[in-house]
């Protein structure tokens, strides 16, 4: 090799540079250090992306589907608000006006099913029991009834 170099140029030199023909060993270390850093840097970038995502499926939030919707439009748009509402969104505890009113609404279903009318739904009790059981049964069946519903209510 050292034969081909022009007369001025030095004698020694560097590891990185190459023989003509010769495989650039540095040239493939950077290139397989370059893929490996943009997977690196892109990996971190969806992480980090999702963050709000996955904090509000992390604590079961209510509002986990509307932050989702804000981090696909910040993804989509490039629109960095949208990240941070969903992040905000994401921290914030929203109260559960559900659970309570669904109660309540189970609760009132519950005493007007278990209250009989003493007028038409009697009548209409004592006419649909069976052949069988004579009508004093019926009275008494819902007698008990009633009385059931009133010692639960003392």
């Amino acid at each position: 090799m050292s034969e081909q170099l022009h007369p001025q140029a030095a004698h020694h030199l560097p590891i990185f540079i190459t023989a003509p023909g010769e495989t650039d060993v540095l040239m493939v270390v950077m290139g397989i250090f370059l893929v490996a850093a943009v997977l690196w840097v892109g990996t971190l970038y969806w992480r980090l992306h999702s963050l709000p995502e996955r904090m509000a499926h992390k604590s079961e939030k209510l509002q986990f589907e509307i932050v989702a919707i804000l981090g696909l439009l910040a993804l989509f748009t490039h629109i960095h608000l949208f990240w941070v509402a969903g992040l905000l969104l994401a921290m914030i505890d929203l109260p559960d006006f559900g659970t309570p009113l669904r109660s309540i609404a189970g609760s009132v279903e519950k005493i007007a099913d278990t209250m009989p009318d003493t007028g038409a739904e009697a009548e209409h009790e004592a006419r649909s029991a069976p052949a069988s059981l004579p009508a004093n049964a019926a009275e008494k069946k819902n007698a008990s009834a009633v009385k059931e519903v009133r010692g639960s209510h003392v």
